[in-house]
Formats: C-alpha cells, structure tokens, sequence
C-alpha cells in the first residue's frame, strides 16, 4: 500500500508557521534570475535571513557569526517549541514586529477607493446651509474691511481739507488775554468772545470794488468794529458795535503796517481823544484789542479781520441775503444802494454798499445808522443759515468757508474751532441773537463820539453776569414780547411845575424809537427832526427796561431824566401831541417815543429862549435799573422792516 506520509513537500498548511517559507518560491526564483553582484561586504547568509536580520539592527554585520537564524529569531521573541509539542496542535506564532509584519506578509494591499472632493456625506439641504454660511461670512468680512477703508479715507479726507483749510488763513497778532483789564476772568470762564473787524484798506482787490485809492487814505480803518460773546452755557449770542468815530484813550502801541500784515519796530505813545478808527490805522489790531477789552472788561480771545473784498465774495457765495429797508437807500458819495423799499435780495456788491454807507439823508444819523443796517443785515445772514439754507449745502458751505479763509487775517482761528462753535450753537434760535450799540452822548468839538462811560460799563457787566439785555428774548423769558400799554408809571410824586427856555435845536441829540406798530414811522420821523436841526444819535424799535423788543404805545412820549427839562420840552415843541414822562433811568439822553397816536407831522421846533412848559405828565420807574433803556438793539429774530 506504501508509507502514510507523503514523499513530496509537505503542504504549507500542514507545516508550523515557522517552518513555511517566508516567500514565495516563484518570487524568490524571479529574483534570483535578475544578475545582481554581490558586494564583498555584505553578509553571508539566506536574502530571508538577511532581511530580518536589518529589522533588528544586524544588518550590517559583516560576519556570518552575526547571522541570525529563522529558530533563534523564535527563541528572542518566545519560547521555542519543544518536540513533545511540535505535532500536539496548532501553536500560535511569536509576536513580530509591525514592521517586519506587513514587509513578510505575502497578501497584496489593499488600494483606498476613489473618494469624491468636497464629499460631506450630508444632504443637499445641509450643503446648501453650509454654502449659506460660507457667503455670509465672506460678506460680513467683506463689510468689515469696507467699512474700515472707508473710515481711514473720510478721516484722511477731512484732515486734508482741514489742513488745507486752515492753511489759507492769515494768522496775525492780536490778543492781550493776560491784560489786567480783564474783568472777573474766573466768572468768564468757558464764554467764547470775538471781535470783528472789517476795514477799508484801499489796496489791492477792495479798491476795485468802490472802496477808494491809497491816494485817498493810506493804510485801513477799522469801518466796523463788532465784539461777539457767546456764553459758556450758549444760551444766547450778544453783539456790540462801536462807533467807527468813538472817542477813545488809545495806549502806547507798536506801529501797524497794514501791506505786510506785520508790526514795525516803531512805537506811537499813549493819547486821548482819538477815533476809533485811527487807534487801529495806527497800531493795528493788537492797539485795537486793548482798546476794546479796556473799555468792556471782557477777554477777547479770538480775532477776526475781513476786508471788503472778502465780504461780497461771501455774500455771493450763499445766493445773496434778503433784507427789508423801510426806505430807499441814496448816499451822497456811494450813489443809489437800494432804489426802492420793501423786502429784496442783495448780491455781493449791493450788499457791502448797504453796510457802508454812511451819508444817507433819510437816516440823518451818520454812523449809527449805518450801524443798524449792519445789524440788520447780520441778522438776516444769520437767520438764512440757520434755516439751512448753508448749512446742509455742501457746495455753498464748502464755497462760504474757503471766502472767508482767504480774505481774513485772525489770531486764535482755526477751521475746527469754527465748526465746533456751530455744532454749539445749533440750538440756538434767532431771537436769542441781539444786536447793541455802544451808547453816545452826542459829538465833541472834534467830532467824536462822546461815550456814555458809566451806562457802557453797566452794560459789558450785565454781558458778564448774563443778565437781560435791552431788546433780548431767550426761550426762557415768561413775559411777552410786546404790549399794549404805555410805558408803565408809579405813583410817585411828580416834579413841580416850571417853565424853560426854548434850546437851539443844533444842540440837541435825541433817540427816536418807534412804539406805534408802523413799520419805517421811527426812520421818516428822524429824517424830518434832522431837517429841523436836531441830532438824532439812534433810530429803533421802542425797548422796555425788561428787555422786550416791538414794545407798542398808544401814546408819543418824550422821555428824559431831572435836569434835561429844556432839551426834552423843546424837542416836544416840534413834536405835536407829545407828552412828557420824567425817567431817571435816562442819564444824559433824551427819548422821543413814537405812539400810535402820532398825526405824522414834525413842525419847527419853538424859537431858542421860548418859553416852554416843562410839566411832565407821568414819572416812569419801569426802567430804573442800571442799564440804560435807549440802549439801541436789534433782534435777530424780528423781521419788522423799520
């Protein structure tokens, strides 16, 4: 029958692990036909061997003692089968390492399948919510890093033309702000001042437009002299003008020269009775300042100079301002300004004659009643831009601005000082803005204006204490801003009957204030007492001792204090129906109040050393405090054409 065991090989799966080939025979036969030279080096011993040997660190030995065989291998890493167990079962093979695992294997790997780029697993819904996401926040960033550019271009664009801006203006020397003239400096604390000038210099583009030749006067004049204060709390705005012919005591001062803007290395001493004007001819703006702050105690502490030129080109900047004259405007040097009366729109040109003429015969008051068109004027400029009309445009803001860097002189100015006092003054409405003028005494022998000291520092003082004003309406006034009633009497007793004499009527200065509700009464009146001979100083709206403004009266009164009997009986001479109403309050001036009751005729006054009765009718106490109520005031929120 023959032997049970086979001849042959036996089959690998009869065989122990460790007594199968480690590969297989045909790939070992493949190898062996390919003609390999083998170094002198390498060790001597089966390819399996040699291999494994490597993984254990043994490969470069270069002896054949340091071969290693497939049964030592078994002894390192377990206990080697002995004969009583080699036929007993299946024995489980020694543990290899991974490495030298995956490298005897002879199963072939396993190739990855093909995956799709992008593949979630998920469905379409969660795709779509995840493309959703992404593109949202793609925009957000987007948003971000527009917003961002865009702030770094508004800032650097606002910088620039802030820079450019203030680059046009001129900056000159003006301010004394440590000057001991300064009146409680600590109560004045966070109050913006500024005064403002505008001068007639004849050169270069103002002599085109009407304002002369150097041949006619050398250097400039101050033509217009305005100080602005605003209060800390910028609850109101009040502007004073002076008289361009103002007796004042002028300093010692450094000498001006108005071509080159500069001050020279001379000196002009101290004097008494000069102009106004003439102060800043001769020392410029810084001798004007110290005039200024003397005289009202308040610290100046911005300045701003414009010339001619500079004015009509802000005027026509804006579109011209609309102004209402109660009568036909004539100079006798400028010409015909206005050649009609009534509401009208004046351009550049027009509008600086209005504010400089000062030779107008239906106004018969020189300088105050040019002062009143100013006033008038400003206020009208001041209600257009506060009804937008510049404001919100950029084009006439950004125009209005750049005239008025390039034709100003300041000190202490600058384009974000300027637009920081706007944006504080937004709440500020129109009849909080009141205009006032210095009050006079008539002229002196050299035809100054002679200032009322006392009544002038009353008033600088109640600007300090923000105390009313003559002509002033604040939102927080209770009182009406006009009334039917006559001028308010006490009972107190009245001045024993006497009789005057009859003055020349060239003696005599008078206010003129219209409380008869007829708009343009107070300047015709004025006009026909300058026809008799009578100075007259100011012409207005008739002003209560409260501060009201359009105060009406049923009756035409001549207002004046104890020892004026002669010069107020004489003025009523000329005024028929007129009464007379003793006021303490008057100083030295005389008030002719025009009522409703007023026939509209002005007769020649009585002849000088006339008899006259001074008996007055009433004694008015309404307006004992100490601001004088013929204070002449304008309100920028009246738009009465007087």
């Amino acid at each position: 029958m023959g032997d049970d065991h086979d001849s042959g090989p036996p089959s690998p799966e009869s065989r122990a692990p460790w007594e199968r080939p480690l590969a297989d025979q045909r790939y070992r036969n493949r190898r062996a036909e390919r003609p390999k030279p083998v170094p002198e080096s390498e060790p001597k011993g089966s390819g399996t061997e040699r291999r494994i040997a490597g993984l254990f660190g043994r490969r470069d030995s270069p002896n054949t003692e340091d071969s290693i065989s497939v049964a030592e291998l078994v002894a390192r890493v377990g206990d080697a089968p002995t004969d009583s167990n080699l036929h007993s079962g299946p024995v489980p093979p020694p543990p290899i390492a991974p490495a030298a695992a995956e490298w005897i294997s002879s199963e072939p790997p396993t190739s990855a399948a093909p995956r799709v780029v992008n593949a979630t697993g998920g469905s379409r819904l969660a795709l779509n919510k995840i493309k959703r996401r992404k593109r949202l926040k793609v925009i957000n960033r987007s948003a971000v890093a527009f917003m961002a550019v865009m702030s770094l271009t508004l800032t650097g664009v606002v910088w620039g033309y802030q820079h450019a801006t203030d680059g046009k203006f001129e900056q000159i020397a003006a301010l004394d702000t440590n000057s001991d003239d300064i009146v409680d400096a600590l109560g004045q604390l966070g109050d913006e001042t500024y005064l403002i000038v505008g001068t007639d210099t004849r050169a270069g583009a103002s002599g085109t437009i009407g304002a002369g030749t150097v041949d006619d006067a050398e250097g400039a004049r101050a033509d217009t002299v305005m100080l602005v204060n605003i209060p800390a709390d910028r609850s109101r705005v009040v502007a004073v003008s002076f008289p361009r012919d103002l007796d004042v005591d002028r300093p010692m001062c450094k000498a001006w020269d108005n071509d080159t803007g500069t001050y020279t290395s001379e000196y002009f001493p101290a004097a008494s009775g000069e102009k106004l004007n003439a102060t800043y001819a001769l020392g410029g703006p810084n001798c004007l300042v110290k005039v200024i702050q003397k005289m009202s105690g308040l610290k100046i502490g911005h300045f701003v100079g414009m010339d001619f030129a500079g004015f009509e080109r802000m005027v026509d900047t804006v579109g011209g301002v609309n102004i209402c004259s109660p009568v036909p405007i004539e100079d006798g040097i400028l010409g015909t300004v206005l050649p009609t009366s009534g509401n009208q729109l004046l351009d550049g040109r027009t509008a600086l004659n209005y504010v400089r003429a000062r030779h107008v015969e239906a106004e018969g008051n020189g300088d105050y009643g040019r002062i009143t068109r100013q006033q008038k004027f400003l206020s009208a400029l001041l209600r257009s831009a506060l009804s937008n009309q510049v404001l919100l445009n950029p084009g006439k803001l950004n125009g209005f601005i750049n005239a008025f860097t390039s034709d100003t002189f300041v000190e202490n100015i600058d384009t974000k000082s300027l637009v920081t006092l706007g944006r504080s003054l937004q709440n500020v409405d129109a009849g909080s803005v009141t205009f006032l003028t210095v009050p006079t005494d008539g002229t002196n022998d050299w035809g100054n204006e002679i200032p009322r000291t006392d009544e002038i520092k009353a008033l600088f003082q109640a600007i300090i204490d923000d105390e009313p004003l003559p002509g002033e309406e604040r939102p927080e006034d209770d009182a009406p801003t006009s009334s039917s009633a006559a001028p308010s009497t006490s009972s107190a007793p009245l001045p024993d009957a006497t009789t005057v004499e009859a003055m020349s009527a060239y003696n005599v200065s008078i206010d003129v204030s219209n409380a008869s509700g007829i708009s343009g009464r107070a300047a015709t009146v004025a006009q026909d007492l300058e026809t008799q001979g009578f100075h007259v100083a100011n012409v207005g709206n008739a002003a209560a001792a409260t501060g009201l403004t359009n105060v009406k009266s049923t009756q035409t009164v001549v207002r004046y204090a104890p020892g004026y009997e002669a010069e107020a009986a004489t003025v009523a001479s000329a005024v028929p129906g007129a009464v007379l109403v003793v006021t303490p309050s008057m100083g030295e001036m005389v008030e002719l109040v025009i009522g409703s009751d007023f026939s509209g005729t002005v007769v020649a006054p009585a002849d000088p050393g006339t008899t006259l009765s001074a008996e007055p009718k009433s004694v008015d106490t309404s307006a004992s405090t100490s601001l004088s109520p013929d204070i002449a005031a304008v309100n920028a929120g009246d738009t009465a054409c007087i």
